[in-house]
């Protein structure tokens, strides 16, 4: 396991799909660099909000699936 306090505390993948958002934690052996999957994998609509203007729609409106990885010994 990596004990590299300088690695983000959580990392978020996007995906178009359920299926590659879901090989992610293997394909890139996230539990040896030290982290664990937070949650379950969901479709999510993304927003941004520039300022004190309306929020827009990212990726056209389109969802995405969307899996975090956390740090295991950070799950405050």
């Amino acid at each position: 396991m990596s004990d590299d306090k300088n690695s983000p505390e959580r990392i978020t993948v996007l995906a178009t799909e359920f299926t590659p958002a879901a090989m992610e934690f293997h394909r890139r052996n996230m539990s040896e660099k030290g982290y664990r999957m937070e949650g379950q994998i969901v479709q999510r609509k993304f927003q941004l909000i520039e300022g004190m203007g309306a929020p827009a729609d990212l990726f056209d409106g389109k969802p995405m699936y969307a899996v975090t990885f956390v740090r295991k010994g950070d799950e405050k």
